[in-house]
């Protein structure tokens, strides 16, 4: 992979996707280490404020020494040009070559203060907002979007507005902030995003599997980027499974896990907190498992990594990975 985080030989571009609480930089590179077959890492996002670029977490998350080997991109959630430039360039003093907008993020939270998704219902100042980050800024600036907040047809505006701006790529998830992240994702838009768009589109949104991948990549051929959320949770090695044909590796699978919980044990305090980042990943890995809810409830229940740690070792131990390609997950 070249310095901009594309693979120089033309195929699919695998991106991981940012999500908060789970994808940082433990997470990121557990998976860099084991599997190694993402073009680009996307940090869940920061949210500065006039009086800070990061708190502590998000500092941890994007110090360079914490990112090594990967092309990592941090995300940033904010519709205030000014903190977001003054990220920006804080992000660019630190290496970074390119940093990502969020306005995707569909919680209620984000959305009822203008931001992620919610920035969307307000195009003049989302054009405005834009305006200011494209003429300040000296570095890739890309786009993660959904297709607007209750209406599909709001994105036919949303592209006009994003085709004034020489973006790095626009990554769309075609579902509305309303849908959070039930009903399908609206391909018949996203079809018309490609023929629309005059900046270089990546598509997000249910691809769990390599069934799934292959009858994206049927209905539209010509996409050259896709980023990998829930799927890659679900399957680490998904990305080569689609592209590689490798089969499931349990041992691999260990050691990945292995890794993770190491490395929380090494920056929490107590067994609650390194149980509790462990829980939400199985809440994803246990589908890789078939006929595994007996595991699950004794993972989900344990109360020390004592207890912990035998309910996954009889995991391993008992069941076989699932093969990749199926609709399971």
């Amino acid at each position: 992979m070249n310095k901009t985080g594309r693979k120089t030989e033309n195929t699919m571009r695998f991106y991981l996707a940012p999500m908060e609480g789970i994808t940082g930089y433990i997470y990121r590179n557990a998976l860099y280490s084991c599997y190694n077959n993402i073009d680009k890492y996307f940090t869940p996002f920061i949210m500065p404020n006039r009086n800070r670029c990061f708190n502590s977490r998000e500092l941890k998350d994007v110090l360079p020494e914490h990112n090594r080997g990967m092309y990592t991109v941090p995300q940033i959630l904010s519709n205030n040009a000014e903190d977001f430039v003054k990220t920006a360039l804080e992000l660019q003093s630190m290496g970074y070559e390119e940093v990502n907008l969020n306005l995707g993020c569909p919680s209620r939270t984000v959305v009822t203060k203008m931001r992620g998704a919610g920035f969307l219902g307000e195009q003049k100042l989302l054009e405005k907002f834009l305006d200011e980050i494209f003429d300040t800024l000296d570095l890739k600036l890309s786009v993660k979007t959904r297709i607007g907040m209750e209406d599909a047809e709001e994105f036919y505006e949303l592209i006009e507005i994003y085709n004034k701006y020489p973006m790095e790529e626009l990554i769309i998830h075609p579902r509305l902030q309303t849908d959070y992240y039930k009903n399908k994702p609206n391909l018949d838009v996203f079809a018309d995003a490609l023929s629309l768009s005059r900046n270089r589109v990546c598509y997000n949104g249910d691809i769990f599997t390599k069934k799934d991948y292959e009858a994206f990549t049927a209905r539209f051929p010509q996409v050259e980027t896709v980023m990998l959320g829930r799927g890659m949770l679900t399957d680490p090695d998904l990305a080569g499974h689609i592209t590689k044909g490798t089969l499931p590796d349990k041992e691999k699978f260990r050691e990945f896990h292995n890794i993770l919980c190491t490395e929380y044990e090494k920056v929490m305090s107590g067994d609650r907190n390194v149980l509790f980042k462990m829980k939400e990943l199985w809440f994803y890995m246990i589908h890789m498992f078939p006929d595994s809810a007996k595991y699950a409830k004794k993972i989900k229940k344990a109360q020390h990594l004592n207890e912990y740690r035998a309910a996954v070792d009889a995991l391993f131990c008992d069941r076989e990975l699932r093969m990749p390609g199926g609709n399971e997950g």
